[in-house]
């Protein structure tokens, strides 16, 4: 799933703080733990992504597509009330 910017800023309690929150996404050490690619504008578009060029927003999307892919090729078993989950 995405989310926008301003979406985010809802959440957090703050909705005058997407920018901020464009700038804790730029600031992310660990992207692929927390996926601020998943972070777009309100308007549906990209936003930014690092150094908003067009080879990061290039990235930016084919991170999405590629989750999209993978989201579609897998098949999910319903977890049963007493099922044991692997930690």
């Amino acid at each position: 799933q995405t989310r926008s910017y301003q979406d985010i800023a809802h959440f957090v309690g703050n909705p005058k703080a997407a920018r901020a929150i464009g700038m804790a996404n730029h600031n992310n050490p660990i992207p692929i733990i927390v996926p601020c690619h998943r972070v777009i504008s309100k308007s549906g578009g990209l936003g930014g992504f690092a150094d908003n060029s067009t080879k990061c927003l290039h990235l930016k999307q084919q991170l999405l597509d590629l989750e999209k892919q993978a989201v579609r090729t897998m098949s999910f078993e319903p977890l049963h009330a007493n099922a044991i989950l692997p930690i």
